[in-house]
């Protein structure tokens, strides 16, 4: 069996019709017939039930169509991604959350850029289980997130490439704003900017575990869908927001970031990736953001020293 075979049997199940299949696939008639009877012959059962004008897919040939699809599919991805090898070119899908991976995003494609001009990376902008389905799905060859529990990263690896401490962001006309730090409690009685439960599940999760401690409910004033209308929110005095220390690679003077006391657990964030597509390509780019993630996590730790001194 050739993968012609295969495009034949494709594009006759499509049409319904072997005349049309024919002109398709710019092959005669005749020829096109006795190649799909030799795929029968080869395989041991009819794929379709013919007629005078048509022909249809038999039980059997349904699935054979199914996985006939996939089989070609996965062979036109492998040459792309030998060709893309070959020539030092090709794309790299890359998903990220734009304000957990604003400290070393940046750092990381300069990086890579050196390492591989060829390659064009794309990067999605994305919700964690948008960025899971990217990954399953093979749209997606590395997605940086929140380590998630391994129910949720079934079948993907993850490595952790640092941590990032939780801090308010404030307005700077906002009484925190001129602290070194502000309490949870102090926290807890301000009205909050959060993230959208609906889009975010996991940061309003994270949310409510900063202040499980209190056992107190906190007040949300507003959700938003997206980094920059937190921002905004915040920024006009709608209330402060719970956020990664990254934050602030975003945000710049607009908001000021005031750790919190005692200090959350840090975020973790991470690269995950489907261990059957890895390219050369997508290893490449691990290796830049691991290695540039490393100097990051030194500089922080030196930060939080000098804070507690």
């Amino acid at each position: 069996m050739e993968l012609r075979h295969l495009r034949y049997f494709i594009a006759v199940a499509e049409e319904e019709n072997v005349s049309r299949a024919a002109l398709r696939l710019h092959v005669s008639q005749p020829a096109l017939s006795r190649q799909v009877r030799d795929l029968e012959e080869e395989i041991g059962f009819l794929l379709f039930e013919r007629s005078a004008k048509s022909v249809r897919l038999t039980e059997a040939g349904r699935v054979f169509l199914s996985e006939s699809r996939a089989v070609i599919q996965s062979a036109e991805q492998a040459v792309q991604t030998a060709r893309a090898v070959a020539t030092g070119s090709g794309e790299l899908h890359v998903g990220y959350a734009p304000s957990l991976t604003a400290r070393f995003l940046p750092g990381t494609l300069r990086a890579f850029q050196a390492a591989a001009p060829k390659i064009r990376v794309k990067l999605h902008d994305l919700s964690t289980e948008e960025m899971l389905a990217g990954l399953r799905g093979g749209k997606l060859q590395i997605a940086f997130l929140l380590r998630l529990s391994p129910a949720l990263l079934r079948g993907l690896k993850f490595e952790e490439l640092l941590r990032d401490r939780i801090c308010v962001a404030v307005s700077p006309s906002h009484p925190f704003a001129s602290r070194r730090r502000a309490t949870l409690a102090e926290a807890a009685a301000e009205p909050i900017v959060s993230y959208s439960r609906k889009d975010y599940p996991d940061a309003h999760d994270h949310l409510l575990s900063v202040f499980a401690s209190l056992k107190r409910k906190i007040r949300i004033a507003e959700e938003h869908d997206s980094v920059s209308s937190v921002i905004a929110a915040v920024e006009s005095g709608v209330g402060i927001a719970v956020v990664p220390e990254s934050l602030s690679c975003i945000a710049g003077p607009r908001l000021k970031l005031i750790p919190l006391h005692p200090a959350p657990a840090p975020l973790r964030i991470g690269a995950a990736w489907s261990p059957k597509d890895l390219s050369p390509a997508a290893q490449t780019f691990l290796e830049c953001s691991k290695k540039l993630s490393a100097t990051l996590n030194l500089q922080t730790a030196r930060i939080i020293s000098d804070f507690r001194d």
